[in-house]
């Protein structure tokens, strides 16, 4: 003890004071999902996305799927144009949270899906009120959209006259297909002239996609015109001013909403289902589905008025 007494008092005679214990480092504030760098950093490791992928992060909204959390939808973009569109579920505090989908045993287990998709006024065949409801988005220049295609019109519509209702909705892929956006603004103005005649523009267009190219689609329309009863000089004018480019636009946002990134995509009775299936599988998909609606009814085509669409001169 007398010792260590002489030692700090000699200390202290040459001017020396003992050494101070190292402050403790200052606490890094807590990340908060709320913050858009932090969630895109988070979520770039997790999913393992490169560098060259990058990310549209919307403001935080209420959700209306899962009380108490924030809705965030995180867009991804690839440089070959693939896209990923997801909503994450943020806590109250920021602090946590929630990737997948939310559930409600007491309704379809595609109900997020089928609050989405909206089948007024759109291009259809089938029975209205039929227990199951397909609605497609596709792309014209699309080659799997063509076979589907084929499937769709000899297969579902004669097996299935009263039992299907198929709705057409536009996802053109234009990163891949430099005239799928002029087609399907063609297909809305055919439409919106007659009704009726969009299924002969959809048989033919497919039937004509390897003739078809962006040097020659307009001279290809009117050919379309001449061969099955179209007014070609409306047409035209309307591809021209775009006059329909709106509501080709208004689906393909409905189809990012619904996280859409490859053509076709199916919706059948609000079930996602990504790519071209062969007529097997989709036979037996339809088979299931109305003898579940047979038991459940949580997802028949409820709309039985339809609206035309506003002629455009």
């Amino acid at each position: 003890m007398k010792t260590a007494i002489c030692i700090l008092a000699a200390g202290m005679m040459f001017g020396q004071t003992p050494a101070a214990s190292p402050a403790a480092p200052a606490k890094a504030p807590e990340k908060t999902a709320f913050d858009k760098a932090s969630l895109e950093l988070y979520l770039r490791h997790l999913e393992l996305f490169m560098p060259t992928v990058t990310a549209k992060i919307d403001d935080a909204k209420p959700s209306k799927t899962l009380a108490g959390f924030f809705d965030v939808w995180v867009h991804w973009l690839a440089p070959n144009g693939a896209t990923k569109d997801e909503v994450v579920y943020v806590s109250k505090d920021g602090k946590s949270f929630i990737q997948g989908t939310v559930y409600d045993v007491n309704k379809s287990p595609f109900e997020s899906n089928l609050e989405k998709l909206h089948t007024n006024s759109q291009p259809s065949f089938g029975q209205a009120g039929a227990p199951v409801v397909m609605v497609i988005f596709s792309d014209f220049q699309c080659p799997v959209c063509k076979e589907e295609a084929k499937i769709l019109r000899e297969n579902v519509a004669k097996a299935y006259p009263d039992k299907v209702h198929v709705y057409f909705k536009d996802f053109p892929l234009e990163q891949l297909h430099n005239w799928a956006r002029i087609a399907a603004d063609a297909g809305r103005c055919v439409f919106q002239q007659n009704p009726q005649k969009f299924w002969d523009y959809f048989d033919w267009i497919y039937d004509q996609q390897n003739n078809i190219g962006l040097d020659n689609i307009n001279d290809k329309l009117q050919l379309f015109a001449t061969e099955k009863g179209v007014d070609g000089m409306q047409l035209g004018k309307c591809v021209e001013s775009k006059a329909t480019d709106g509501e080709v636009a208004k689906e393909i946002a409905e189809g990012k909403e619904l996280q859409i990134d490859a053509t076709p995509t199916f919706f059948i009775n609000g079930r996602k289902i990504a790519n071209g299936l062969p007529w097997a599988t989709l036979d037996t998909l339809i088979k299931m589905e109305i003898d579940h609606q047979a038991v459940a009814h949580d997802a028949a085509d409820k709309c039985c008025e339809v609206s035309m669409p506003k002629i455009v001169k």
